[in-house]
């Protein structure tokens, strides 16, 4: 085993366990969703770094976008096809699982509606899975991937998304626990039907609501 692999597995464990402990829940009651600061939350002013201790080097002309599963036309954009869409930008605030928030982050890139409006889901589709270069991958139901904030970022506060941070693109679903914004996007698969990513299948919370306090299963 690989020191990367070692990393990896840690982190992993460490979080299953906080999963299965219920670790900074707070049990506050619903009518949280009329605060900016979801229940738990601190507010930060930096940017931590949370992954899952890879962090793919991908040039922006080796970037590729594939968009594919339950729709009526796939996709499979490059970095020139991606920036030839509308632009699209957004500012919105950040809330981790792991207990920090960022207010007022400013977002460029292409809107989630737009990326539908293209690909076209089938009637029939509900849910999707974002695929990460690192292996990472996450779920999400269609509407909430639709969200008139959420977007396909490659800039944040006015300057290109860093490596560490998911360049050349991420995914942003603001509404949600970070988690959902996916690092390093690469694929992005429509369906007809849920299927838990990552840490979902490791005790987290399904949908991941901040204000509901949805961290785990």
């Amino acid at each position: 085993m690989s020191e990367e692999d070692g990393f990896r597995d840690k982190l992993v464990s460490v979080k299953q366990a906080w999963a299965k402990a219920g670790r900074l829940l707070t049990g506050a009651p619903d009518e949280a969703r009329s605060q900016r600061l979801p229940p738990g939350q601190r507010l930060v002013t930096n940017w931590p770094v949370l992954d899952l201790g890879v962090q793919p080097a991908i040039a922006r002309d080796a970037w590729r976008l594939k968009v594919d599963g339950a729709v009526v036309n796939p996709i499979e954009w490059d970095w020139e096809a991606f920036s030839a869409q509308p632009p699209f930008e957004d500012v919105s605030d950040i809330h981790c699982v792991t207990q920090w928030s960022r207010f007022d982050n400013r977002w460029n890139g292409v809107s989630t509606q737009h990326l539908l409006s293209v690909v076209q889901p089938l009637p029939g589709a509900t849910h999707l899975v974002l695929h990460g270069a690192d292996g990472y991958t996450t779920n999400m139901t269609l509407e909430n991937f639709a969200g008139e904030d959420c977007l396909l970022a490659h800039s944040h506060d006015g300057v290109p998304l860093s490596r560490e941070h998911g360049g050349p693109v991420r995914l942003v679903i603001p509404q949600w626990y970070f988690w959902k914004s996916a690092k390093w996007l690469v694929r992005i698969e429509v369906r007809s039907s849920d299927a838990p990513g990552f840490w979902e299948v490791r005790g987290y919370h399904n949908e991941g609501d901040p204000w509901a306090e949805q961290r785990y299963s």
